[in-house]
C-alpha cells in the first residue's frame, strides 16, 4: 500500500522543482533568431544576471550545466602551466580543480574536510607562503551541495586581500545564486559561475560566467581560450555571437520568467524565506539525532547550508531503505549521499521555488519513514520544524 498520489515532490539539491508559471513561459512556439523580441530578451538576461551576481562586470549565459560554467570560467582566464589553489570543502570545488587539471594547469589542494567550511586564516597563510606568486587563481564554491558546507566567501576574500596575493578569486554558485546572498564586487570575486536548475527554478540546460574588470584583463592573456566558450566572440555585435550559435530560446523564456519571479518577490524577500526553511529542516534533524543514528554531516551550526543538509546514517543503519520509502510509498525523492558520502548519507535540499508546504511535507515523510523502518529518532522533529516556524513568521 502507498500513500502517494501525483507526481513525485524532488527535495533533491537539482534539479530543483520548476514552477508552473516557468513551464508555462517556455510553452510558445519559438520565434526568429534575428528578431528584435528575441535580442532584448537576452540583453534583458545579461543585465539580470549581472544584478543578481552583484557586478559591474559582464555575464554570459552558455548552453551547458555547471560543468560547462566551470569550464567557461577556467578557459578565459587560465593558461596551460598556470597554477591554481582549489579550497576543499566538499566535493565539488575538488572537482573544479579536476576540470582544470584535464586542461593543462596544475592544481594544488588545500586540503579541508567534508565537515567543516574552508578556514580562511589557512587561505592567507598559504598565500603569504608563495612570495613568488605562481598561484594565479583560487577556486572556491559558496555552497557544496555534497557535504552541505556554507563558505565565507567574503572572509576569504578578506583573507586573500590580507595577504596582498594578486590572483584572481574564481567561486562556484550554482547552489547559492538566487538563494543566499552573493556580493560578487563587494567580495573581491573575480569570476563567479553558476547554472538554472537549482535556485534560479529553470530546467537545466543554461550555464552562466560572471567576470569582473580583473577578470577580463587576464581573459585577454588567457591561451587555454576555445571557440565556444571564448567571452571575446560572445561580446560581438552579432545577436547569435552571445550564444555561439543559435539560442537556446525555450529555456530563455522560461530563466525570464524565473529571474522575474525572484525579483518581484524581493532578493531580500528570497533570502530571509531560504534562511527560515532552512532552519525549519535543521531544528527537525536536531530532534531526530537525539536517537544517535542521525546527525549533521557539518559539525559547526554556522557553517550549514541555507540550500542543502546533508544528515549522516550511523553505525549500521543504511541511508537506501529510508530513500526508496519515501519515494516509493510517499512520493517524496530526498538526495542520496555522493562522493566520500556514498552511502552514509542522505540530503534534504531546501532551495528555489521552495515554501512552508513543501518542508513541512518533506520533514512529515521523512518522519514516517524512519517510524516506518524502526531507525532510532528523536519523536518530533516535524513538530519542531512547526514550532520554529510559528515562532518567526508574524501573523
Amino acid at each position: 500500500m502507498v500513500v502517494r498520489a501525483g507526481r513525485e515532490f524532488l527535495a533533491i539539491p537539482g534539479p530543483t522543482t520548476v514552477p508552473d508559471e516557468v513551464l508555462q513561459a517556455m510553452h510558445r512556439p519559438a520565434v526568429d533568431i534575428y528578431s528584435g523580441a528575441l535580442v532584448a530578451l537576452t540583453d534583458s538576461l545579461l543585465a539580470d544576471l549581472s544584478r543578481l551576481f552583484r557586478t559591474k562586470g559582464r555575464s554570459y549565459i552558455y548552453i551547458a550545466n555547471g560543468h560547462g560554467a566551470w569550464e567557461a570560467a577556467l578557459t578565459n582566464v587560465l593558461s596551460r602551466g598556470d597554477k591554481i589553489l582549489v579550497l576543499e570543502s566538499g566535493r565539488f570545488a575538488v572537482g573544479w580543480g579536476d576540470a582544470a587539471a584535464k586542461l593543462g594547469v596544475e592544481v594544488e589542494l588545500l586540503k579541508g574536510d567534508w565537515r567543516r567550511a574552508v578556514r580562511p586564516a589557512e587561505v592567507e597563510a598559504r598565500l603569504r607562503q608563495d612570495k613568488a606568486g605562481r598561484i594565479k587563481a583560487i577556486l572556491a564554491v559558496q555552497i557544496d551541495t555534497a557535504s552541505g558546507a556554507v563558505n565565507d566567501i567574503a572572509a576569504i576574500g578578506q583573507a586573500i586581500k590580507a595577504a596582498k596575493h594578486d590572483a584572481l578569486f574564481m567561486v562556484d554558485a550554482v547552489a547559492s545564486l538566487g538563494c543566499v546572498p552573493f556580493e560578487m564586487d563587494a567580495w573581491g570575486v573575480d569570476v563567479a559561475m553558476s547554472g538554472s536548475q537549482k535556485g534560479l527554478m529553470t530546467p537545466p540546460g543554461l550555464g552562466f560566467v560572471a567576470a569582473s574588470e580583473r577578470g577580463r584583463e587576464a581573459h585577454t592573456r588567457a591561451d587555454l581560450r576555445t571557440p565556444y566558450w571564448d567571452w571575446t566572440a560572445r561580446e560581438g555585435d552579432v545577436h547569435y555571437q552571445k550564444y555561439c550559435g543559435t539560442p537556446p530560446e525555450h529555456l530563455l523564456f522560461g530563466l525570464r520568467r524565473a529571474l522575474d519571479m525572484l525579483f518581484e518577490e524581493k532578493l531580500d524577500n528570497v533570502f530571509l524565506r531560504h534562511r527560515l526553511l532552512a532552519e525549519a529542516v535543521r531544528r527537525a534533524v536536531a530532534v531526530w539525532s537525539e536517537g544517535q543514528a542521525l546527525g549533521f554531516n557539518i559539525a559547526e551550526a554556522n557553517e550549514r547550508s541555507d540550500t542543502v543538509t546533508t544528515i549522516l546514517m550511523r553505525g549500521e543503519h543504511d541511508p537506501v531503505p529510508l530513500l526508496e520509502y519515501c519515494n516509493k510509498k510517499c512520493g517524496v525523492v530526498l538526495g542520496i549521499g555522493i562522493g566520500d558520502l556514498s552511502g552514509q548519507a542522505f540530503r534534504i535540499a531546501h532551495m528555489g521555488h521552495i515554501n512552508a508546504p513543501m518542508v513541512i511535507g518533506t520533514l512529515g515523510v521523512v518522519e514516517v519513514g524512519l517510524n516506518a523502518l524502526g531507525i532510532p529518532h528523536g519523536k518530533g522533529g516535524t513538530q519542531a520544524a512547526i514550532e520554529w516556524l510559528g515562532e518567526r513568521v508574524n501573523a
